[in-house]
């Protein structure tokens, strides 16, 4: 059961590099159209997140746990704390008026980093359960 619940871990956190990737790749072609392209990917990202830490918080896996839940509540802030008339998170006439371009990227490289990390410790733990099993 446990090397289940790092499978599906190691399942999702790919998912996350992916899109981790996938937002740097469009923040560095630093064209207007392609922030509109980040709205459909929000709130998938969101739910992987969360669901990698609820994984963690039922199966008792505690360091884990409370290595994601920053991150996880991070971008829940991110999502409910939209201004009102802002199209979404990655709006983009305030990312290109204001200069958040930076700020955006320097995020999603951070996210890249954390999601590469746990994908290390996802596999040394999936590892370890199976030997141990």
């Amino acid at each position: 059961m446990e090397a289940l619940v790092f499978v599906l871990s190691l399942v999702d956190c790919c998912t996350l590099i992916f899109m981790a990737v996938y937002f740097v790749s469009l923040q560095s072609g630093r064209k207007k159209e392609n922030a509109e392209s980040f709205f459909q990917w929000i709130l998938p990202e969101l739910v992987a997140i969360g669901i990698v830490t609820v994984l963690m918080f039922v199966s008792m896996h505690w360091f884990i746990f409370l290595l994601n839940l920053p991150i996880a509540g991070w971008n829940l802030y991110r999502y409910l704390a939209v201004p009102c008339g802002n199209v979404g998170v990655f709006d983009p006439t305030e990312i290109h008026n204001r200069g958040q371009l930076k700020t955006h990227m320097k995020e999603a490289m951070i996210k890249l980093g954390f999601h590469l990390l746990c994908f290390f410790i996802y596999l040394y733990s999936m590892i370890l359960a199976l030997i141990n099993d």
